[in-house]
C-alpha cells in the first residue's frame, strides 16, 4: 500500500493542473473578452493619463 501514498500527490497535482487548465481555456474568449478587453484598455489609458513610467523596446525610460 505505500505505492498508493506515493502516487497520490502526484495524481492530484495532475488533477488540480488539469482543471487550471481547463478553466482557463473555457475562459478565454466568449462573452467575457469584450469586458476583459474593455478593462485592459480603461487600465492602459488611466496609466497614460497618470504619467505612468513608458518604456522603449530596450528597456529604457523614453
Amino acid at each position: 500500500m505505500e505505492y498508493i501514498a506515493a502516487l497520490t500527490p502526484s495524481v492530484v497535482m495532475a488533477v488540480a493542473f488539469t482543471a487550471v487548465i481547463v478553466t482557463i481555456v473555457k475562459n478565454q474568449g466568449g462573452a467575457n473578452k469584450a469586458k476583459e478587453d474593455a478593462a485592459a484598455d480603461a487600465l492602459a489609458v488611466r496609466a497614460e493619463a497618470v504619467g505612468g513610467p513608458s518604456r522603449t523596446e530596450g528597456g529604457e525610460r523614453a
